[in-house]
């Protein structure tokens, strides 16, 4: 691993090129669409659901929410929904936000017994003049719109929990535990929406909630520009608006690697010790490219395009090419 000192360095010069350059330049005028990108493995089969929707023409809107129920509804994605691990009282606490095309959005947090957080974001958004509900009040609008209350704990979760208060010890969000799926797509029309859905840090303290149902934290769109959304450690997404940021580096000209490396270099140089921490971003710009960036190696996403699906291992700063 490079010093310090080189990665500040590094970081000082690639900033100074992404700053440096015209917007978009040298991009080829062709948009590749319509496109859907999502985070890790589980992004497959999301992609998929959501692919059904862009190939006949639909809205990404439609599209986005479609994908990420997939994972929410399957007990074997363990940080996503039905099946997600627990907080540390044995409670399964979602979060997830949407967001459109015209800067439209919908949130809810510490929401409870409901298997879908991404359709009553959506309701939020459309429903309501709001922007978030969280808890009891995120419920009780749940089944005021015809949600069924369920419980969400399985037994592998339970079990798992039930080792964890053995010795209670605290995870962090590194490479082996991956969380979330964010999800971002570009329609025949030309439109962007996004979306985030979680169980959140596993284990965590009751009430805790992440980046995930943030908007510019966990998810952003600008359909003029981009999206962009993130997985790992979401306080420090928090911290630094991550995703918001993303878009911006692209607005500013960065191809969307280039813009989730920026905001990774960014947070890395503000931990100092980051090689602790994994926090990760996917964007996705207007013409249809697509990228990522990470602190640790192992962070991989979901690509489904025209040309068929690919799930591709991302950059990242300590491993280079994963």
């Amino acid at each position: 691993m490079s010093s310090r000192r080189d990665f500040l360095k590094l970081s000082a010069i690639t900033g100074a090129v992404g700053m440096l350059m015209p917007k978009f330049a040298g991009a080829s005028t062709k948009v590749n669409k319509p496109i859907v990108v999502s985070t890790w493995e589980h992004g497959t089969p999301a992609n998929e659901a959501a692919w059904q929707v862009l190939e006949k023409g639909g809205r990404a809107l439609d599209a986005i929410e479609a994908g990420v129920r997939v994972p929410e509804a399957d007990p074997k994605v363990r940080t996503v929904g039905y099946g997600g691990y627990p907080d540390r009282n044995g409670k399964v606490t979602l979060d997830a936000c949407i967001m459109d095309e015209n800067m439209n959005c919908g949130s809810v947090a510490f929401l409870q017994d409901i298997k879908h957080p991404i359709s009553v974001a959506r309701l939020v958004m459309e429903k309501t003049p709001h922007v978030m509900l969280v808890g009891d009040g995120a419920k009780q609008f749940a089944l005021e719109q015809g949600f069924k209350e369920e419980n969400l704990l399985t037994p592998e979760s339970e079990a798992d929990w039930q080792q964890w208060l053995k010795d209670q010890k605290v995870q962090m969000i590194n490479i082996e535990n991956h969380d979330t799926i964010g999800m971002l797509a570009l329609d025949e029309a030309g439109n962007l929406s996004g979306a985030c859905t979680t169980s959140g840090a596993a284990y965590k303290m009751h009430g805790r909630v992440g980046d995930s149902p943030l908007i510019g934290a966990g998810l952003y769109v600008d359909n003029e520009v981009g999206a962009a959304t993130a997985t790992g450690m979401g306080e420090l997404m928090i911290k630094t608006v991550g995703c918001h940021l993303v878009v911006e580096l692209m607005r500013q000209g960065a191809s969307p690697e280039q813009a989730c490396r920026q905001a990774v270099e960014r947070i890395a140089r503000k931990l100092g010790d980051y090689a602790q921490f994994q926090v990760g971003f996917l964007a996705l710009n207007k013409r249809g490219e697509y990228g990522a960036y990470c602190i640790q190696s192992g962070f991989n996403y979901a690509v489904r395009q025209q040309s068929g699906a690919q799930l591709i291992d991302g950059k990242s700063l300590l491993g280079g090419q994963a």
